[in-house]
Protein backbone atom coordinates (compact mmCIF):
# COMPACT_ATOMS: atom_id res chain seq x y z
CA UNK A 1 0.00 0.00 0.00
CA UNK A 2 3.28 2.64 0.55
CA UNK A 3 4.56 2.36 -2.94
CA UNK A 4 0.96 2.33 -4.42
CA UNK A 5 0.68 5.24 -2.09
CA UNK A 6 4.16 6.79 -3.44
CA UNK A 7 3.47 6.32 -7.02
CA UNK A 8 0.20 7.70 -7.08
CA UNK A 9 1.94 10.86 -5.08
CA UNK A 10 5.11 11.08 -7.60
CA UNK A 11 1.58 11.44 -10.28
CA UNK A 12 0.45 13.62 -8.47
CA UNK A 13 2.98 16.14 -8.30
CA UNK A 14 4.24 15.64 -12.36
CA UNK A 15 0.05 16.92 -12.75
CA UNK A 16 0.57 19.98 -10.89
CA UNK A 17 3.31 20.74 -12.79
CA UNK A 18 2.33 20.25 -16.63
CA UNK A 19 -1.02 21.89 -15.45
CA UNK A 20 0.69 24.97 -13.78
CA UNK A 21 2.59 25.29 -17.36
CA UNK A 22 -0.88 24.93 -19.25
CA UNK A 23 -2.32 27.67 -16.84
CA UNK A 24 0.08 29.94 -17.08
CA UNK A 25 0.54 29.32 -21.09
CA UNK A 26 -3.62 29.87 -21.21
CA UNK A 27 -3.34 33.30 -19.69
CA UNK A 28 -0.48 34.40 -22.34
CA UNK A 29 -2.53 34.05 -25.15
CA UNK A 30 -6.32 35.26 -23.55
CA UNK A 31 -7.29 38.39 -26.02
CA UNK A 32 -6.42 41.95 -24.93
CA UNK A 33 -3.96 43.83 -23.48
CA UNK A 34 -4.11 43.90 -19.41
CA UNK A 35 -2.07 47.42 -19.40
CA UNK A 36 -4.77 48.87 -22.17
CA UNK A 37 -7.38 47.39 -20.60
CA UNK A 38 -6.55 48.95 -17.07
CA UNK A 39 -5.80 52.46 -17.78
CA UNK A 40 -8.05 54.95 -19.61
CA UNK A 41 -8.71 54.78 -23.13
CA UNK A 42 -7.01 58.04 -23.45
CA UNK A 43 -3.35 57.14 -22.11
CA UNK A 44 -0.58 57.17 -23.77
CA UNK A 45 1.35 54.44 -25.34
CA UNK A 46 4.47 56.23 -23.29
CA UNK A 47 2.04 55.46 -20.12
CA UNK A 48 0.86 51.62 -21.11
CA UNK A 49 4.01 50.63 -21.62
CA UNK A 50 4.93 52.12 -18.28
CA UNK A 51 2.03 50.07 -16.90
CA UNK A 52 2.99 46.66 -18.67
CA UNK A 53 6.85 47.15 -17.09
CA UNK A 54 5.25 47.94 -13.39
CA UNK A 55 2.87 44.48 -13.88
CA UNK A 56 5.74 42.61 -15.47
CA UNK A 57 4.75 41.97 -18.75
CA UNK A 58 7.37 43.04 -20.76
CA UNK A 59 9.50 39.91 -19.38
CA UNK A 60 9.85 36.94 -21.18
CA UNK A 61 7.07 34.06 -20.60
CA UNK A 62 9.63 31.91 -19.45
CA UNK A 63 10.70 34.38 -16.24
CA UNK A 64 7.40 34.92 -15.72
CA UNK A 65 6.61 31.87 -15.06
CA UNK A 66 9.40 30.98 -13.12
CA UNK A 67 8.58 33.87 -10.88
CA UNK A 68 5.16 33.12 -10.74
CA UNK A 69 5.34 29.76 -9.71
CA UNK A 70 8.02 29.72 -6.84
CA UNK A 71 6.18 32.36 -5.62
CA UNK A 72 2.90 30.42 -5.63
CA UNK A 73 4.68 27.48 -4.14
CA UNK A 74 5.90 29.45 -0.93
CA UNK A 75 2.26 31.52 -0.71
CA UNK A 76 3.16 34.55 -2.65
CA UNK A 77 0.75 35.00 -5.21
CA UNK A 78 0.97 38.02 -6.25
CA UNK A 79 -1.40 41.71 -6.17
CA UNK A 80 -4.60 41.63 -8.45
CA UNK A 81 -4.42 43.67 -10.94
CA UNK A 82 -7.71 44.89 -11.63
CA UNK A 83 -8.54 45.84 -7.61
CA UNK A 84 -4.26 46.04 -6.19
CA UNK A 85 -5.25 43.82 -3.13
CA UNK A 86 -2.99 40.75 -2.28
CA UNK A 87 -4.47 37.56 -4.60
CA UNK A 88 -4.38 34.90 -1.50
CA UNK A 89 -6.59 36.56 0.80
CA UNK A 90 -9.42 36.82 -2.38
CA UNK A 91 -8.60 33.49 -3.55
CA UNK A 92 -8.86 31.80 0.45
CA UNK A 93 -11.81 33.64 0.46
CA UNK A 94 -13.64 32.42 -1.98
CA UNK A 95 -12.49 28.79 -1.78
CA UNK A 96 -13.55 28.44 1.74
CA UNK A 97 -17.46 30.06 0.08
CA UNK A 98 -16.87 26.91 -1.84
CA UNK A 99 -15.66 24.24 0.36
CA UNK A 100 -18.84 25.13 2.01
CA UNK A 101 -21.20 24.98 -0.35
CA UNK A 102 -19.55 22.06 -1.59
CA UNK A 103 -19.66 20.30 1.70
CA UNK A 104 -23.58 20.56 1.80
CA UNK A 105 -23.99 19.05 -1.51
CA UNK A 106 -22.47 16.46 -0.86
CA UNK A 107 -24.28 15.99 2.21
CA UNK A 108 -27.30 15.98 0.36
CA UNK A 109 -26.19 14.37 -2.87
CA UNK A 110 -24.27 10.95 -1.65
CA UNK A 111 -26.73 9.59 0.90
CA UNK A 112 -29.51 10.34 -1.66
CA UNK A 113 -28.21 9.66 -4.88
CA UNK A 114 -26.73 6.02 -3.40
CA UNK A 115 -30.47 5.11 -1.67
CA UNK A 116 -32.13 5.94 -4.72
CA UNK A 117 -29.77 3.56 -6.58
CA UNK A 118 -29.54 1.03 -4.75
CA UNK A 119 -33.59 0.97 -4.71
CA UNK A 120 -33.27 1.11 -8.34
CA UNK A 121 -30.88 -1.50 -9.20
CA UNK A 122 -32.85 -3.87 -6.62
CA UNK A 123 -36.11 -2.88 -7.93
CA UNK A 124 -34.96 -3.53 -11.52
CA UNK A 125 -37.87 -3.84 -14.02
CA UNK A 126 -40.02 -2.82 -11.54
CA UNK A 127 -41.94 0.27 -10.95
CA UNK A 128 -39.04 2.14 -8.68
CA UNK A 129 -36.47 1.40 -10.93
CA UNK A 130 -38.76 3.26 -13.93
CA UNK A 131 -39.62 6.04 -11.65
CA UNK A 132 -36.17 6.59 -10.55
CA UNK A 133 -34.67 6.28 -14.14
CA UNK A 134 -37.28 8.57 -15.31
CA UNK A 135 -36.32 10.80 -13.02
CA UNK A 136 -32.76 10.76 -13.11
CA UNK A 137 -32.69 11.07 -17.00
CA UNK A 138 -35.02 13.92 -16.32
CA UNK A 139 -32.40 15.67 -14.05
CA UNK A 140 -29.49 15.20 -17.29
CA UNK A 141 -31.69 17.12 -19.57
CA UNK A 142 -31.89 20.53 -16.92
CA UNK A 143 -28.73 22.84 -17.31
CA UNK A 144 -28.17 24.01 -13.58
CA UNK A 145 -29.32 27.74 -14.52
CA UNK A 146 -33.01 26.27 -15.30
CA UNK A 147 -32.99 24.24 -12.23
CA UNK A 148 -31.64 27.24 -10.06
CA UNK A 149 -34.27 29.59 -11.26
CA UNK A 150 -37.39 26.92 -10.24
CA UNK A 151 -36.16 26.70 -7.07
CA UNK A 152 -35.76 30.22 -6.31
CA UNK A 153 -39.34 30.56 -8.13
CA UNK A 154 -40.87 27.72 -5.54
CA UNK A 155 -38.90 27.87 -2.88
CA UNK A 156 -38.14 31.39 -2.60
CA UNK A 157 -40.67 33.76 -4.29
CA UNK A 158 -43.30 31.84 -3.88
CA UNK A 159 -43.49 29.66 -0.41
CA UNK A 160 -40.59 32.07 0.89
CA UNK A 161 -39.42 29.14 2.43
CA UNK A 162 -35.33 30.30 1.51
CA UNK A 163 -33.76 32.97 0.48
CA UNK A 164 -33.16 34.04 -3.53
CA UNK A 165 -30.02 35.73 -3.17
CA UNK A 166 -26.91 33.71 -1.24
CA UNK A 167 -24.69 36.75 -1.20
CA UNK A 168 -23.48 35.72 2.13
CA UNK A 169 -21.32 38.61 4.21
CA UNK A 170 -17.45 38.19 4.03
CA UNK A 171 -16.04 35.98 7.45
CA UNK A 172 -20.10 34.65 7.70
CA UNK A 173 -19.53 30.98 9.43
CA UNK A 174 -20.96 27.93 8.49
CA UNK A 175 -24.13 28.26 10.67
CA UNK A 176 -24.40 31.64 9.46
CA UNK A 177 -24.26 30.90 5.47
CA UNK A 178 -26.02 27.72 6.30
CA UNK A 179 -29.45 29.29 5.05
CA UNK A 180 -28.04 30.98 1.82
CA UNK A 181 -26.63 27.57 0.80
CA UNK A 182 -29.29 25.40 0.72
CA UNK A 183 -30.65 26.49 -2.95
CA UNK A 184 -27.33 26.62 -4.04
CA UNK A 185 -26.70 23.53 -2.89
CA UNK A 186 -30.07 21.66 -3.94
CA UNK A 187 -29.23 22.87 -7.87
CA UNK A 188 -25.71 21.59 -7.80
CA UNK A 189 -27.48 17.90 -5.77
CA UNK A 190 -29.44 17.50 -9.08
CA UNK A 191 -26.50 17.49 -11.09
CA UNK A 192 -25.07 15.29 -8.87
CA UNK A 193 -28.10 13.15 -8.28
CA UNK A 194 -28.26 12.57 -12.33
CA UNK A 195 -25.52 11.01 -12.73
CA UNK A 196 -24.59 9.03 -9.32
CA UNK A 197 -28.01 7.56 -9.35
CA UNK A 198 -27.53 6.09 -12.89
CA UNK A 199 -23.97 4.81 -12.26
CA UNK A 200 -25.02 2.99 -8.63
CA UNK A 201 -28.01 1.60 -10.16
CA UNK A 202 -26.03 -0.09 -12.89
CA UNK A 203 -23.23 -0.99 -10.60
CA UNK A 204 -25.59 -2.76 -8.53
CA UNK A 205 -27.28 -4.59 -11.02
CA UNK A 206 -23.93 -6.00 -12.29
CA UNK A 207 -22.94 -7.03 -9.01
CA UNK A 208 -26.17 -8.97 -8.47
CA UNK A 209 -25.87 -11.50 -11.33
CA UNK A 210 -22.03 -12.12 -10.16
CA UNK A 211 -21.72 -15.68 -9.05
CA UNK A 212 -20.26 -14.38 -5.36
CA UNK A 213 -23.77 -13.02 -4.83
CA UNK A 214 -25.73 -16.37 -5.26
CA UNK A 215 -22.59 -18.15 -3.64
CA UNK A 216 -24.07 -15.85 -0.03
CA UNK A 217 -26.89 -16.73 -0.66
CA UNK A 218 -26.94 -20.07 -0.59
CA UNK A 219 -24.77 -20.16 2.20
CA UNK A 220 -27.28 -18.77 4.18
CA UNK A 221 -26.40 -15.25 4.50
CA UNK A 222 -29.47 -13.33 4.87
CA UNK A 223 -30.55 -10.94 2.07
CA UNK A 224 -29.40 -7.23 3.60
CA UNK A 225 -25.93 -8.78 4.63
CA UNK A 226 -25.81 -10.07 1.16
CA UNK A 227 -26.44 -6.45 -0.16
CA UNK A 228 -24.74 -4.10 2.23
CA UNK A 229 -21.60 -6.14 2.70
CA UNK A 230 -20.69 -7.55 -0.02
CA UNK A 231 -22.74 -5.86 -3.05
CA UNK A 232 -22.85 -2.42 -2.14
CA UNK A 233 -18.80 -2.81 -1.14
CA UNK A 234 -18.50 -3.60 -5.17
CA UNK A 235 -20.85 -1.75 -6.61
CA UNK A 236 -19.89 1.65 -5.15
CA UNK A 237 -16.08 1.66 -5.98
CA UNK A 238 -16.94 3.41 -9.26
CA UNK A 239 -19.24 5.78 -7.81
CA UNK A 240 -15.95 7.06 -5.34
CA UNK A 241 -13.93 7.68 -8.54
CA UNK A 242 -17.13 9.67 -9.92
CA UNK A 243 -17.48 11.42 -6.39
CA UNK A 244 -13.83 12.71 -6.51
CA UNK A 245 -14.19 13.85 -10.22
CA UNK A 246 -17.38 16.19 -8.31
CA UNK A 247 -15.57 17.40 -5.79
CA UNK A 248 -13.54 19.35 -7.90
CA UNK A 249 -16.20 20.42 -9.76
CA UNK A 250 -17.95 21.51 -6.78
CA UNK A 251 -15.19 23.53 -5.69
CA UNK A 252 -14.62 25.89 -8.46
CA UNK A 253 -16.83 24.84 -11.46
CA UNK A 254 -20.22 25.98 -10.22
CA UNK A 255 -19.89 28.81 -12.32
CA UNK A 256 -23.28 29.09 -13.22
CA UNK A 257 -24.77 28.38 -10.30
CA UNK A 258 -22.78 30.74 -8.53
CA UNK A 259 -23.74 33.60 -10.79
CA UNK A 260 -27.34 32.27 -10.37
CA UNK A 261 -27.72 33.07 -6.82
CA UNK A 262 -25.26 35.66 -6.68
CA UNK A 263 -22.80 33.37 -4.21
CA UNK A 264 -19.16 34.58 -3.69
CA UNK A 265 -17.02 31.38 -4.37
CA UNK A 266 -14.23 30.54 -6.47
CA UNK A 267 -16.22 30.29 -9.33
CA UNK A 268 -17.90 33.58 -9.36
CA UNK A 269 -14.46 35.26 -8.82
CA UNK A 270 -12.52 33.21 -11.53
CA UNK A 271 -15.61 34.64 -13.90
CA UNK A 272 -14.62 38.44 -12.77
CA UNK A 273 -10.96 37.93 -13.09
CA UNK A 274 -11.22 36.49 -16.38
CA UNK A 275 -13.52 39.72 -17.41
CA UNK A 276 -10.57 41.76 -16.56
CA UNK A 277 -7.63 39.96 -17.75
CA UNK A 278 -6.60 39.62 -14.01
CA UNK A 279 -3.76 37.22 -14.75
CA UNK A 280 -2.62 36.70 -11.36
CA UNK A 281 -5.46 35.79 -9.97
CA UNK A 282 -7.10 33.48 -12.79
CA UNK A 283 -4.11 31.80 -12.60
CA UNK A 284 -4.07 31.39 -8.94
CA UNK A 285 -7.60 30.12 -8.98
CA UNK A 286 -6.80 27.68 -11.28
CA UNK A 287 -4.02 26.16 -9.54
CA UNK A 288 -6.67 26.26 -6.75
CA UNK A 289 -9.19 24.40 -8.52
CA UNK A 290 -6.71 21.41 -10.44
CA UNK A 291 -4.97 20.88 -6.73
CA UNK A 292 -8.27 19.96 -5.30
CA UNK A 293 -8.97 18.17 -8.08
CA UNK A 294 -5.95 16.15 -7.80
CA UNK A 295 -6.09 15.80 -4.12
CA UNK A 296 -9.33 14.89 -4.56
CA UNK A 297 -8.43 11.90 -7.23
CA UNK A 298 -5.40 10.89 -5.22
CA UNK A 299 -8.12 10.37 -2.20
CA UNK A 300 -10.09 8.15 -4.66
CA UNK A 301 -7.22 5.98 -5.75
CA UNK A 302 -6.44 5.37 -1.92
CA UNK A 303 -9.87 4.48 -0.91
CA UNK A 304 -10.28 2.55 -3.94
CA UNK A 305 -7.63 0.61 -3.28
CA UNK A 306 -8.10 0.11 0.33
CA UNK A 307 -11.60 -1.12 -0.65
CA UNK A 308 -10.24 -3.17 -3.71
CA UNK A 309 -6.85 -5.15 -2.83
CA UNK A 310 -6.47 -5.91 -6.64
CA UNK A 311 -6.08 -2.76 -7.68
CA UNK A 312 -2.76 -1.86 -5.35
CA UNK A 313 -1.24 -5.27 -5.89
CA UNK A 314 -1.69 -4.85 -9.48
Amino acid sequence: MGRFALRRLGFLFLTLLLTSIIIFSVTQFLPGDVARILLPRDASEEAIAAKREDLGLNRSALVQYGSWIKGFIVGDWGTSFAWDIPVRPRVIEGLINSLMLAAVALVLAIPLSIGLGVWAGLAEGRWPDHLISLISLSLVGLPEFVTGVLLIEWLAQRLRWLPAISSIEPGSSFVEALPFLILPALTATFVLLAYLVRLTRAEVIEQLNRPYVRTAVLKGLSWPTVVFRHVLRNALLPTITVLAISMGWLIGGLIVIENVFNYPGLGRLLLSAIDHRDFPLIQAIAMIIVLGVVLANFAADLLYALLNPRIRYD
